[in-house]
């Protein structure tokens, strides 16, 4: 099974960005874990971190025909990006959406997605062990 997981704006700068609410270890630390992690050893797992939101909608156009899932944390496109709402509706790919903060106890407007809706299910909260959640919910989904 191919399992695409992509990270929006600023989740880059993992391990240095707000550590009190996003952890200290490194976006390649966490892919790295999830990557070694004992679900996902029969899994092909691809990971992409953008800035850029065209850039992010053009992959994933990309890979419209080649995943079965994608697990995107769309960092602050959450809550305004209609064009990747869209990307994921035009693309028909089966998406879940990850946080790793709790959206919905934070500042008002992160408590919005505009792309939940068009996502087989939405973690938040949890750090680095929602996108864990997020493949075993496509495991029990398959």
């Amino acid at each position: 099974m191919n399992i695409t997981i992509v990270n929006g704006p600023n989740l880059n700068l993992l391990g240095e960005r707000e550590p009190e609410i996003y952890g200290s270890e490194s976006l390649s630390e966490i892919n790295s874990w999830i990557e070694n992690h004992e679900v996902c050893t029969s899994l092909t797992l691809e990971f992409f971190q953008s800035n850029s939101e065209g850039a992010i909608i053009d992959f994933i156009h990309s890979k419209r025909r080649d995943i079965d899932y994608l697990i995107i944390n769309p960092g602050a496109l959450t809550h305004y990006s209609y064009a990747l709402r869209d990307a994921i509706v035009a693309t028909q790919l089966k998406a879940i959406e990850v946080h790793l903060s709790d959206i919905h106890n934070r500042e008002n407007f992160r408590k919005i997605s505009v792309i939940k809706g068009v996502c087989l299910a939405q973690y938040y909260g949890k750090g680095k062990h929602g996108y864990i959640t997020a493949i075993k919910h496509i495991l029990e989904k398959k």
